[in-house]
């Protein structure tokens, strides 16, 4: 395998570095495009001995810029993007421009380059509050803030390059993806950052409402696989959930992260509970979550000095990140 190249957008991020550690150890050689804005060159510390990764700091917003990357590329997988809900409010343009022209311009660049497969991680926030649990693919989409519209314009884009240009397309549609390497700055955003930079100061979790919410956590090398098995796959122009198998309430994770909790109030737009229904990719791609919560928990904690530097929260400044979600979600 070891002539094939496969490029990340997004590679120094969260999903984008687990996704390249597999690639990796396929013996693919990989390049990775990331501008910083949330990725950390130093997800990828541990490869830089590694001749068959070559990271480019650019931009997909800028086509020109980015074209060459993709000449001789067998698969392409797209996770560059903004992510986190209030931003997404405040500065709906930068949404725009990165999840949806930024999208274009990768799609357009796989196209032209005749790359094999592109994968694209479309996020499950598409389906809003949805009226059935587990969620079918089929469910009707229903964005409730500008992060989820863009990334579903991203994936319709994506999609319509798969129907009307031919080019071999995937979407996985990612349900709350933790695990190790999670952001640790920028706006309050993913529980797991907010609760294990507390953990470290010492500080109560602040939990949302009661906690009896439910959220479908997935370990983050169980999507990565699932990135890898979607490209490899014969399957084209499909759309499939990502998701664990289960649904775990907030109060459930407290619980074996370990601390004190705090109540802050519940927030417009959010569903009660997310919960994939995984049954479309079991079949199709045989891919299934491996990693139970329990196990996930366990190894973010084995690393938890990684979130030493990342914002502490507190009820008050969340208050106050989160006045805008309020005050346009809240209607």
């Amino acid at each position: 395998m070891d002539n094939i190249v496969s490029l990340v957008t997004g590679g120094c991020g969260f999903i984008g570095s687990h996704i390249v550690d597999r690639l990796l150890a396929e013996g693919h050689t990989v390049r990775v495009i990331d501008n910083f804005t949330t990725g950390r060159p130093e997800n990828l510390n541990h490869h830089k001995d590694n001749k068959n990764l070559k990271v480019y700091q650019l931009d997909i917003r800028n086509q020109e810029e980015i074209a060459p990357i993709f000449e001789g590329v067998g698969y392409v997988f797209h996770l560059a993007a903004l992510a986190d809900i209030v931003p997404s409010i405040q500065k709906p343009w930068e949404y725009y421009s990165s999840n949806i022209l930024g999208t274009y311009n990768v799609v357009e660049c796989a196209r032209k380059a005749g790359v094999q497969k592109l994968v694209y991680a479309a996020s499950s926030s598409c389906y809003g509050i949805p009226d059935e649990f587990p969620t079918k693919e089929t469910a009707e989409i229903r964005p409730q803030y500008p992060y989820a519209l863009t990334k579903r314009l991203g994936e319709e884009t994506v999609l319509h390059w798969g129907q009307v240009y031919g080019l071999p397309v995937i979407t996985l549609r990612l349900f709350n993806v933790y695990g190790t390497r999670s952001r640790t700055s920028g706006t309050y955003g993913a529980v797991f950052g907010v609760f294990l930079a507390q953990k470290l100061a010492g500080k109560p979790f602040t939990v949302v409402g009661t906690g009896e919410q439910t959220r479908d956590f997935t370990y983050v090398t169980d999507v990565a696989e699932a990135f890898y098995m979607a490209a490899l796959s014969d399957i084209t122009n499909e759309t499939f959930n990502v998701g664990s198998g289960g649904t775990y309430s907030v109060n459930r994770l407290c619980e074996l992260l370990g601390g004190e909790m705090v109540h802050i109030p519940k927030r417009p737009g959010e569903p009660d509970c997310t919960f994939a229904d995984k049954s479309k990719i079991e079949k199709i791609l045989g891919w299934k979550a491996k990693t139970t919560l329990e196990e996930g928990v366990a190894k973010i904690l084995a690393e938890i000095e990684y979130w030493r530097e990342a914002p502490v929260w507190t009820p008050d400044t969340i208050g106050e990140a989160t006045q805008d979600w309020f005050k346009y979600l809240g209607k």
